[in-house]
């Protein structure tokens, strides 16, 4: 369906322009972001859009013809995005990802025909982690070479966005052993994309599988991924800053439908008030709920400025991009927070009308509890208190 419209794509050239087009994309999305949900209908106009606005391309390096906008801007981007429809806003945050990977390990050649052909309209999604593997890292999906043409073999879960791509990027055991990531194009014999995401949340992500029956892979956009530990990068904090911004998102159309449903609901009746929104009890835990979301925004903020430090060096430490996981780290647990508990005060404070399905409450809660299953606090927490006990530095992958 893109390459219908790449010639129609805008590209983005400032900071501002891209969170003007993100404000039009939003609005355009929050209009049948209900029926989307509670009907799983995937968002194809939404994603075009956002691709013909030139979203998807904000932070190509100017270089190669991108706005390589701020990363306090990226986060604001998402933040507006998700407020409207966190299951699309959740669907760009790989390509955003996978390019700023591709920026790294990538050859010249590479990365002018990848980001060229972004900027141009085509989209990435990611073939996810593998299911029934030990963890999350682990691969069975194999990459072999005969008569000098390369093929992939496997099959992928959690595949957000996978029914919107033009390429699927795929990890791969290569022959010699190591890791590699492949660009599939979408089109190839042989690749089968299956929307049979089923969770309770973020329903419309199209976040389900893909199988690859020795798919052939153009060998130009074959990247290998120890390039990555070849210096000091941020692209876990990277990474993991949208994921930040997409709960901070959820938690800020919560807060709004909050307010909302306690103007409309009725005080409990030994209050002895005419108004809900007058109830004592409801203006504490409204207050605590805004308390906790400024917090997220403020945090979210710091780590995105901190990454913008860095874009200003030649160079930096393994220390300095240390402290970027860290402080993303920090943001995510507050956003976490954020996101799930004033989507659950906001069914609380509204009340039993607050249940009807006419509104659609509960999608907020189901989404921030999906979402907040990828990358756990409890592991966030953990990598805090060894980081400042003890001076140990982050693991070195996407979920740090």
């Amino acid at each position: 369906m893109s390459y219908l419209i790449a010639k129609h794509t805008h590209v983005i050239e400032h900071d501002s322009e891209a969170i003007y087009a993100a404000y039009h994309v939003a609005d355009f999305a929050l209009s049948g972001r209900n029926q989307r949900d509670q009907n799983r209908e995937l968002p194809f106009a939404e994603v075009n859009l956002f691709s013909q606005k030139g979203l998807g391309g904000i932070r190509i390096p100017r270089e190669f013809g991108g706005a390589f906008v701020s990363n306090k801007s990226l986060a604001q981007v998402f933040r507006i995005i998700n407020k409207a429809d966190s299951s699309l806003g959740q669907i760009p945050q790989n390509q955003i990802a996978l390019l700023n990977m591709i920026n790294i390990m990538g050859s010249q050649q590479q990365k002018t025909f990848v980001f060229n052909e972004i900027l141009h309209g085509k989209r990435l999604a990611n073939g996810g982690p593998e299911r029934n593997t030990k963890d999350s890292k682990t691969l069975n999906t194999r990459l072999s070479i005969e008569n000098e043409h390369y093929f992939v073999t496997g099959e992928k879960f959690y595949s957000t966005g996978s029914s919107f791509a033009d390429w699927l990027a795929i990890k791969a055991i290569h022959p010699e052993g190591h890791v590699v990531l492949t660009l599939v194009e979408r089109s190839q014999p042989g690749l089968e994309v299956i929307d049979n995401w089923n969770g309770f949340g973020q329903r419309t992500t199209s976040s389900g599988t893909v199988k690859l029956d020795h798919v052939e892979v153009n060998p130009l956009l074959i990247f290998d991924e120890r390039l990555l530990a070849n210096q000091p990068n941020y692209r876990g904090a990277f990474s993991q800053l949208m994921q930040v911004a997409i709960d901070v998102g959820i938690a800020e159309a919560a807060l709004a439908d909050t307010i909302s449903a306690v103007k409309q609901a009725r005080p409990i009746i030994d209050s002895g008030l005419d108004k809900a929104s007058f109830e004592h009890y409801t203006l504490q835990e409204v207050g605590k709920s805004i308390v906790l979301l400024d917090a997220a925004i403020l945090l979210l903020d710091e780590a995105a400025e901190y990454l913008d430090e860095l874009d200003q060096l030649t160079q930096f430490t393994e220390q300095q991009a240390a402290l970027a996981s860290i402080r993303v780290a920090e943001a995510k647990v507050y956003a976490n927070d954020a996101a799930l508990h004033i989507s659950e005060k906001l069914l609380e404070l509204g009340g039993s009308r607050a249940s009807l399905q006419q509104h659609n409450y509960d999608q907020h809660w189901r989404n921030a509890r999906v979402h907040t299953l990828h990358d756990p606090i409890r592991w966030k927490l953990h990598a805090l208190g060894d980081y400042y006990l003890n001076n140990t530095l982050p693991a070195r992958h996407a979920w740090i």
